[in-house]
Formats: structure tokens, sequence, C-alpha cells
């Protein structure tokens, strides 16, 4: 091919080609078509590397909003002054002594279902005794956990509350007394009428859920979360070490504390054997043979699972998780019991999410020590880190999820995570079956599956459509887990846009 270049009347050069053979213009085909190929890929890298460019500038802002915000209360504040009708206490000298059934936050909630009967009987309340029988076999006593002399102190407005029953009275006969379960403050009331005729102490051998959720006095709700949220205060120890974790953990920035009820006694209450062998499946058999206040023997696994009543497995959390858009540098705090199969259970969890820590990775053995022994106090410090937690995320809805999700609820409605697991078992089962994967598509359904699920300002639920009679009492949502209208406050707008 030769190139000639002429100028014509307007000085501008004019090329012009002149074929010498076919063959050479096969060749400025190729080259012309290598040509608009390269101008092709040049222009897609230079958008590729603008869109690069534009997602680390707009993208990872939105991204912790969605993840992270907890802005969501909306002018909602905790209230929980008693009303102008509220009298001041008196000194009864009658006496009620309780023992506090169950865990940490059962005997937490029970003790104060305790101060608002101890108010409404008109009656001084004795310290409670703690369970030494459930599942930890515990022997802390109430000082042990709690702040005893603050407890006593900051209720004297409310409730007269003394150590032990006046000498005189220690012998005394004591009317032994089941109280109804979710009951009224008119229950009470007549009880009251009629038991100290008889009796100067009655003594209550159960304390957790004595009250109802719902149609209670509204001083006598405010005086329920001023018993748990203001009375009830940890021990100094458990204070101090809660406080240095937190800090520890904020260290290295946010972090999500996760729940993860996969422990031996919740299993086999449930009857969840989901992932496990044979031998751990009849483990979990013969325990809740073994127990006897477990009312129900045979269970059928898959439809607790198919119904959402088994707690998520480490590896459906770590999925859940990730499909949340959670990098996998996220730091996650374990506040749990031992987790039921070890190690191997949680390799999964751990491969997905690396900075997963528990109490003995940020906590020096000298300082967990004195805790050792004693499940209680450590489920206290657990409780601690979790209310202060970036994001809370339980995997399933026992007393410690719904109580860290009513402080929260409390204190600003901190986010707090609730995954539907009914919901998580469809798409869970679908990636075991081949028919979906993870990735995009998982995401948009696990993230508006759960875009109402973050704990936003919402009312108490009420009971489950169609139950009559005391039944209906039992399916109401815990005025514990969620203690609005009652204790939280808002303005008008706020209150009418839920």
């Amino acid at each position: 091919m030769h190139m000639e270049i002429s100028r014509s009347s307007s000085s501008s050069p004019v090329f012009h080609f002149r074929v010498s053979s076919p063959s050479i213009s096969v060749y400025v085909l190729l080259l012309l078509g290598f040509s608009a190929v390269l101008f092709l890929f040049s222009q897609r890298q230079i958008s590729e590397v603008d869109d690069k460019v534009l997602f680390s500038e707009t993208r990872p802002a939105i991204l912790e909003e969605q993840l992270w915000d907890s802005s969501s209360a909306h002018g909602f504040h905790p209230c929980v002054k008693p009303t102008r009708k509220y009298e001041a206490t008196h000194t009864w000298d009658r006496y009620i002594t309780v023992k506090s059934n169950g865990g940490l936050n059962q005997m937490r909630t029970g003790i104060c279902d305790m101060v608002a009967v101890a108010r409404i009987m008109n009656a001084t309340l004795v310290i409670p005794q703690l369970d030494r029988r459930s599942f930890w076999q515990d022997s802390s006593t109430f000082a042990d956990i709690f702040d005893e002399p603050y407890f006593i102190q900051s209720l004297q407005g409310d409730v007269r509350v003394v150590r032990q029953l006046p000498k005189e009275l220690e012998s005394a006969p004591r009317a032994r007394k089941h109280f109804t379960s979710w009951a009224s403050a008119s229950y009470y009331e007549d009880l009251s009428q009629r038991i100290w005729k008889d009796y100067q102490v009655i003594h209550v051998p159960k304390s957790d859920s004595r009250l109802a959720n719902n149609d209670l006095p509204i001083d006598i709700q405010k005086l329920r979360c001023r018993a748990l949220y203001k009375a009830l205060q940890f021990s100094s120890p458990i204070e101090e070490l809660g406080k240095k974790l937190v800090e520890r953990l904020r260290s290295h920035g946010r972090y999500i504390a996760l729940h993860l009820r996969y422990e031996k006694d919740m299993l086999s209450f449930t009857g969840c054997t989901y992932g496990l062998n044979e031998v751990e499946t009849e483990e979990l058999r013969i325990m809740r043979e073994n127990t006897n206040h477990w009312k129900m023997k045979k269970i059928n696994s898959t439809e607790q699972r198919n119904e959402g009543f088994c707690p998520l497995t480490p590896k459906e959390v770590g999925i859940f998780l990730q499909s949340l858009g959670y990098p996998s540098s996220t730091w996650i705090y374990m506040a749990s019991g031992e987790i039921f199969g070890g190690q191997t259970y949680l390799e999964d969890l751990r491969f997905r999410f690396p900075n997963l820590v528990f109490k003995d990775t940020i906590a020096t053995s000298e300082e967990l020590n004195k805790f050792a022994s004693h499940a209680t106090q450590s489920a206290a410090l657990d409780y601690m880190i979790s209310v202060e937690s970036d994001v809370f995320v339980p995997s399933y809805s026992g007393n410690m999820a719904r109580a860290v999700e009513g402080q929260r609820r409390f204190l600003g409605h901190r986010t707090t995570i609730s995954p539907d697991r009914k919901g998580l078992v469809v798409l869970f089962d679908k990636i075991d079956n081949g028919e979906l994967q993870e990735g995009p598509k998982l995401t948009e359904l696990i993230t508006q599956m759960h875009k109402f699920r973050r704990g936003a300002p919402r009312k108490r639920y009420g009971s489950l459509p169609g139950m009559k009679g005391r039944n209906r009492l039992r399916t109401e949502e815990s005025f514990y887990e969620n203690p609005f209208p009652e204790c939280i406050c808002g303005n008008k707008n706020s209150v009418n846009n839920i």
C-alpha cells in the first residue's frame, strides 16, 4: 500500500490510499477492526474505573447507614416518672418472700414483677432468693449479681425493700402462694383482702410472668420499668468488667452482639436436631426425657424447624449476616454459653467472619476467674455487652433476646435485627437443594424480608388472632420486650406515625 499526500485549496492535508493488491485490502480491514476493538475495550475500562470510583465514593456511605444506623428513635424517649396521682410508699408490717426461678433474665423480669406486686398488695418485699437448681446450677446470691444497697435505696419512694424478715417473723407461718400467671392488678387486690387477714408473710415460689403484659394501671407499668432499668443494676465487679469489655470491642470499631442460642439445653428443649448426627440427636433426646419440668417429650424436629421454632444454626447465621451486607471484617461478639458441638459447628461462621470473639478472647483469665463457676454472673456480662452493641442479633427469641431488645428500645431503639426464622428456613432449604445460590438474589430476598425487623418504634403486639380465655395472655408480646407506650414517650407526630 502506498500513501500519497496532496494539498487542496484549503491547505488541509488529504490522504489518498492506493491499494496495490487484494491481500493488502484485507490487511487494512483487519487493522481497522483491531483498532475499533481496542477503542471499545479502552472505553469499557475507563467506564469500569469510573464506576469503581463512583462506587467507592457513594456506596459505602449508603451501606453504612443501612447496616449500622440506629437513629430510628424518631423523637421517642424513656418516660418512667410517676403520674401526679401516684402516692408515696408506706411502711407495711406484712411481707412477701420470693424465690426467683430460671436463668438471669427470667429472674430479673420476675423480680421486677414482684416489686410491682408488692406495691399492689401494700406489702414489704424481702430481697428475693435466686434459683440455684436451674440448668446452670449457680450458687450466686442476689448481692453477687445485683447492687443490693442501690436496689433498696432507689425503690424507697415505691416499695419498702428489706434484706430479710424481722426475727420475730422468721418462724411465723407463711402462706405459700403460686400466683396466677399474667394476673391483673384486680387479682392481687382481691387476694390482699383475703390473705392478709390470716397471714403476715406470703411466700412466692415462682416469680416469672406473674403480671399481665397489658391493661395494668399506668403507674404500675412505669414502676416495672423503674425497677428493671433503674433499680436493678448489676454488682460493681460485673459493671466494671462489662464496661471494660465494651471499650475493648469498641477499640476495633463497631460490633455486632450475636446471641447464638445454639446451646444444649435450648436444642434439647425445642427438639431441634437439624444438621446433627445420630449420637448428638440421641443425647438431646435423653436430656429432654430426664428433665421433669419439660412437658414436651416427643417432638418432630422437622416440623419445629419449618414453623420457625428452632434457633438458627451457626452456618445459617453466617449466611444471614453476610446476605444482609455485613463485611467479613465485622467484629462479632458471641453472647452465648457453650455452643453445642463446639468448634465443629462454628467453623463455617468463623470462616465467613474471622473476627468472631468470646469473653475469653477479649478478657484475661484473671479477669474471668471470679466468674468461672457462676454462669449467671457470666451471663450478666453478655447482657451488658449486648445492650451496648451497635447491632444486636438473636438467633432465637428467648428470655435473653427479649430482655435485651426491650432495654435497647427503652434506650433509643438501638438496632436489633430479629431473624424471620420461618421465612429463612425456606431460603436455606432452597440453597441446600440447589434451587438458590448465595449472592445478589439471596441478599435481595433476605434484606427485603427484614426491612421492618430492625427494632424501629412500634406498639406492643397483642394476643394472636382467634385465641380465647387465658391462653390468649400467653401469646401476647412481653411487656419487657417492648415497654411502649407506657415507658416510652414521643411527640404527637411520632406517636401517630407508628
